[in-house]
């Protein structure tokens, strides 16, 4: 619950707080319709891991003074920010956080029920970092310290000035 305490306190758009997640521990029935609906690549990832978290956002609000629904822009925004402060806090915790966006969204919406007006944002696997060898050979190969691109590629200053990948 600290993980989700840590998420619980992230900013939002006119403090909507348009996150929401639902976990599942492994060996347990809720686990099954989560892990399912992982792409077969994900699985591997995700197979000894302790716990699996669907991030939702909610697209709509009732914000004060209103009396119909109306639309969150920031909501996967805002849901990202949550995502940060639950990995930040898993991490501290000495816990490994993988984010993982493979997966059938109406496989995973229908199986938990989510109502239309929530987007199903991503889906983390959650637990302790197991021996490379345990993981299916083609995994095993990426897991390494990936590379990041220069501030030059992600920062400009006044307009866009990107090149395309």
């Amino acid at each position: 619950m600290r993980f989700f305490e840590a998420a619980r306190w992230a900013p939002s758009g006119y403090n909507a707080q348009p996150w929401r997640f639902i976990y599942a521990h492994r060996d347990t029935s809720e686990w099954q319709p989560v892990f399912s609906a992982l792409s077969e690549y994900n699985q591997g990832w995700a197979a000894r891991t302790s716990a699996l978290v669907v991030i939702l956002s909610r697209t709509v609000w009732n914000p004060p003074g209103k009396t119909e629904p109306q639309a969150i822009t920031t909501h996967s925004f805002d849901a990202g920010a949550a995502w940060a402060n639950l990995a930040l806090q898993v991490t501290l915790s000495g816990w490994h956080a993988h984010g993982i966006g493979g997966f059938d969204n109406d496989r995973l919406r229908d199986a938990l029920g989510v109502p239309q007006d929530y987007a199903i944002e991503a889906v983390v696997a959650i637990g302790r970092q197991g021996e490379k060898s345990l993981l299916p050979e083609a995994l095993q190969a990426r897991e390494h310290p990936n590379q990041r691109q220069p501030l030059s590629q992600l920062v400009a200053h006044g307009r866009f000035a990107f090149e395309a990948d």
